[in-house]
């Protein structure tokens, strides 16, 4: 606890010498909830429960963070059973929910948090081989591929914000391995989240703050590293 307390304490100092901090978040089902996602997008979370104990914006894990920490939502553009690739469920087409889809769609945000590749496992999508440049349509309908070319999107579109990757607990190695390797050929912090409590493989409203906990302890000191050099490339 003094530890998350100390990485608050050195966030907060950075923010107090500037403009708040806005967060925006690309997710799936994890980080939806009705009416607070863009028109078109498919929730998961609503204000009736289903089979699920969260059931209002402030018990989500992007609500709890962004208000026990002083961050304003700049966007959050989740989607219901969203894969980072473009192969969804029963070999479907899901290019159009895909993270790669909703990459250009965060606002201005000083952070970014994805939380995906859990459809991605759940679905069975096709891993394919470790690529970081030259990607084609083909390659995005498989998730090594396809994970890589979003985070690349996104250090392009976002060059001065930072960008959190959120790994789900209990999924398949591929998924998880692959995750931490592509995070860290691009130098995006990694976060593995560990324990989640969940409702309906969902997270339950203790899994939300396990969530928010984990997400917050292990991002701080990134979070603080890169806007104490973005705003010191500024002054020069």
């Amino acid at each position: 606890m003094k530890k998350i307390f100390f990485s608050i304490l050195m966030v907060l100092s950075v923010m107090a010498a500037g403009a708040q901090l806005k967060m925006s978040v690309l997710g799936d089902s994890y980080s939806t909830f009705d009416g607070l996602i863009p028109a078109g997008n498919e929730a998961w979370y609503f204000v009736e429960t289903q089979g699920n104990d969260v059931s209002a914006p402030d018990q989500t894990w992007w609500s709890i963070l962004a208000d026990a920490n002083g961050l304003e939502i700049e966007k959050n553009d989740s989607y219901s059973g969203a894969t980072v690739s473009y192969s969804g469920y029963r070999g479907e087409d899901y290019k159009d929910r895909s993270f790669n889809t909703r990459a250009d769609r965060l606002g201005n945000p000083d952070v970014i948090f994805i939380f995906g590749g859990t459809n991605d496992d759940w679905a069975k999508s096709p891993v394919g081989e470790f690529k970081y440049s030259d990607f084609t349509e083909q390659d995005m309908y498989s998730f090594r591929p396809a994970f890589a070319r979003l985070l690349q999107s996104l250090q392009r579109l976002y060059p001065e914000a930072i960008l959190i990757n959120i790994s789900n607990s209990d999924l398949g190695r591929d998924v998880t391995s692959s995750m931490k390797e592509i995070c860290g050929h691009y130098g995006v912090a990694n976060i593995q989240l560990k324990k989640i409590d969940k409702q309906r493989n969902h997270p339950s409203q203790s899994g939300m703050r396990q969530i928010a906990y984990q997400v917050w302890k292990q991002a701080a000191p990134h979070i603080y590293d890169h806007l104490r050099a973005v705003r010191s490339d500024k002054k020069k």
